[in-house]
C-alpha cells in the first residue's frame, strides 16, 4: 500500500511540473517572435505577415 501510494504522490508532482514548466501557448510565442523580429528589424511588419503565409503554406503542403 506504501508503495502505491508513493508512485500516486510521484505521478502527482510530475504532473504539476509538467504545467508550470510547459512551453508557452503556440500564439504566445509566435506573438513574442513577431514582436522580436520587428524591434530587432530584421523584417517589415509587412515581410513578416507574408513570411508567416509561406510558411503556412509550407506546413500545409506536408
Amino acid at each position: 500500500m506504501k508503495a502505491v501510494n508513493i508512485f500516486l504522490l510521484g505521478a502527482a508532482l510530475g504532473a504539476v511540473a509538467g504545467i508550470l514548466f510547459a512551453p508557452e501557448r503556440g500564439e504566445d510565442l509566435r506573438f513574442r517572435i513577431k514582436t522580436m523580429l520587428k524591434k530587432k528589424g530584421y523584417l517589415k511588419p509587412d515581410q513578416i505577415d507574408i513570411l508567416a503565409a509561406q510558411i503556412a503554406a509550407q506546413i500545409d503542403k506536408q
